[in-house]
């Protein structure tokens, strides 16, 4: 894959997958969503959606896999931001 198409899929993910769907049953359908979307903006940038998955395989498994990660960091920083209460 050229540095043009690595750029614009790192680009793209940090943009479109830094935050989850407001609930986790929506994963799939929100990376399907995506990718349509990735694989029209890559082929308006000139990058074959073929150049994109020969790199990184189905653009729909990472782009759930980042939708996944960041639903894990906002569940685990709404959990951080619980404090206890202690009773004396």
């Amino acid at each position: 894959m050229n540095a043009h198409a690595i750029e614009f899929l790192q680009e793209w993910i940090d943009e479109k997958c830094c935050r989850a769907p407001s609930h986790p049953s929506r994963i799939e359908k929100q990376a399907e969503t995506l990718a349509k979307e990735c694989a029209a903006e890559a082929a308006e940038a000139g990058i074959p959606l073929e150049d994109l998955q020969d790199e990184v395989g189905d653009i729909q498994d990472l782009i759930a896999a980042k939708l996944e990660d960041a639903a894990e960091a906002e569940q685990e920083k709404s959990t951080a931001s619980v404090v206890p209460l202690h009773r004396s």
